[in-house]
């Protein structure tokens, strides 16, 4: 038979009361004893009847990603963390894909709103920084939370990690490593996250006393296309780069495609990083290197943040780790 929650309160030797204010996240239980539920709960493998608890108290106990990525391991992991804090509560988790250009894109979420009746939102870029969405949650009194948002910060809960700071110390990387003549392929314009890399690039190259060169800056969408048609209009420069940071793994991983038929050896000819630690980084020869940003996490706690007993504006910040691997390398000398 389906275990009930009386089986969980004997196995865990509280009461009925105290378990089903773990299941709803309430602050008045110990951490000793929240622990205790929670094990029982994973014993008995209990799941709680999403039914009876919506009547009970007129929630849907449902929360809602809207995700718009071209990267499927960004949206993987980001569904994975947020799962994963989901089931903590016994909450279920919706994602709904958006199109950040649909003439529709209000109305979609709307309708999501309307259509499940999801006790809060998880919003991703770019629709994290779409001044008609932040209108339409404030209008609708739904929770929300943002991931990587680039305006208004104070204005919401939200998670990230320092984009600035990040390409900063990739481009500082490239920089120990003698290149000078440092290629960029940015993200689409419409991402927060891309103005703020390209920040970071350039902060890096003003501390070395290296004037910003436009031609060396590339427009990207974040897929491998865009990276491969950057990488071809940066190697086709009379004075090509002799290092290219792309501002995730996916374009990286079209500019090392380009390099590799153009028969230069990487890193001796040229060396290449990317953004974010996706599988790819990994997958590709030579490996990436990267800056690891901890997507799992960003989603963990952005449910986190939505799912709290006390709903606050809080804004956490996640920390990000250079990663070096193979695809790096001293700039090769002139003789």
């Amino acid at each position: 038979m389906r275990p009930t929650i009386n089986d969980v309160s004997r196995l865990a030797g509280v009461s009925i009361k105290t378990v089903s204010r773990v299941l709803n996240n309430e602050p008045r239980v110990s951490e000793a004893t929240r622990a205790r539920v929670t094990a029982a709960f994973a014993t008995l493998k209990y799941r709680p009847n999403m039914a009876a608890r919506t009547l009970a108290g007129h929630r849907s106990f449902q929360i809602a990603l809207a995700c718009d990525n071209p990267s499927p391991y960004y949206v993987y992991e980001m569904q994975s963390g947020i799962r994963d804090r989901c089931l903590v509560d016994g909450v279920r988790m919706i994602a709904q894909p958006y199109d950040h250009d649909s003439d529709r894109l209000i109305d979609d979420i709307e309708s999501l709103i309307d259509g499940s009746g999801v006790d809060g939102l998880i919003l991703t870029p770019p629709a994290t920084d779409y001044p008609e969405i932040l209108a339409l949650m404030a209008r609708r009194n739904v929770r929300f939370v943002r991931v990587s948002p680039g305006t208004d910060l104070d204005l919401t809960a939200s998670v990230f990690i320092d984009n600035i700071g990040a390409a900063t110390v990739m481009t500082r990387h490239l920089l120990a490593l003698g290149h000078r003549r440092i290629g960029f392929v940015s993200g689409h314009a419409s991402y927060a996250t891309s103005v703020q890399r390209l920040a970071g690039y350039r902060a890096a190259l003003d501390e070395a006393e290296i004037a910003f060169d436009p031609v060396l800056v590339r427009p990207g969408d974040y897929d491998f296309a865009s990276g491969a048609d950057a990488a071809e209009a940066l190697l086709a420069l009379r004075l090509p780069p002799t290092a290219i940071f792309a501002s995730n793994d996916d374009m990286a991983a079209g500019v090392l495609s380009v390099a590799h038929r153009r028969g230069l050896s990487v890193p001796t000819d040229l060396s290449i990083a990317g953004f974010g630690d996706d599988a790819i980084s990994r997958f590709v020869w030579p490996a990436l290197t990267t800056i690891r940003q901890p997507t799992r996490t960003l989603g963990y706690k952005a449910a986190d943040l939505l799912l709290a007993a006390e709903f606050a504006v809080k804004r956490i910040e996640v920390p990000f780790e250079l990663i070096r691997r193979d695809s790096t390398g001293p700039v090769r000398s002139a003789g």
